[in-house]
This record gives structure tokens, sequence and C-alpha cells, in this order.
């Protein structure tokens, strides 16, 4: 059995809760995915960006980490936990967020670059 670390997951309702409450939320995806559709607020840096782009992450608190599906957030999501980060996977991630008619974004945004 492998030891890979338990990562907390919430799904979209729950982040939609917890957003409004003020959370703060990492998207993990691609800039042209983060374009195209994107849930408002966040810091958004690419998967492969977030080990030196570390300073650029909310260390304080629950943060909220969200890609396509689940997959890249999870993850990242690991990867922040095992570096003391409070790191919670969004289960679904944007599809299910805008699945849910939840309120989007798209367009280019400052800081989706990797």
């Amino acid at each position: 059995m492998s030891e890979q670390p338990v990562v907390p997951e919430v799904d979209v309702d729950e982040l939609h809760e917890r957003l409004a409450d003020g959370a703060a939320l990492l998207d993990v995806r691609e800039p042209y995915e983060v374009d195209e559709v994107r849930v408002p607020g966040g810091v958004r840096i690419p998967l492969e960006s977030v080990p030196e782009r570390m300073a650029e992450i909310p260390s304080t608190g629950t943060l909220y980490v969200i890609c396509a599906l689940g997959g890249r957030s999870r993850t990242a999501a690991e990867f922040l936990r095992s570096n003391g980060i409070d790191a919670v996977n969004v289960a679904g991630g944007t599809n299910a967020w805008v699945a849910a008619d939840f309120p989007v974004e798209s367009g280019p945004v400052d800081g989706a670059g990797s």
C-alpha cells in the first residue's frame, strides 16, 4: 500500500460557501484555461510553477486548490501540505463549478502567466 498523504477534499458547493466567507483560492490550471473560464478571485499559478512561486501563495488559514477536474489540484495540494500549508483539493474542479452554475469570469487576467 502506498504512503500517499491524505489530502482533504471539498465539493464546489462547499467551496462556494467558503469563498463567500473569504477563503483563499489557488487555481493551478494553465493560463489559457484560466482565460477561458475561472472561479472569481484567488491566485492563479500553473501547477509546474507552484514550487518556485511559493512566496505568492497564501500560507495562513485554509487554501482551496482548484484545476479543471481535480487531478492537478490534488498534486498541488499534496505539495503545499508537505510545505506546511493547509491546502484542500476541490473535487470536480472548475468543470463542476461551471456545471453547478456558480458565478464565473472569463478573459485575460493579470498574473495568470507562468
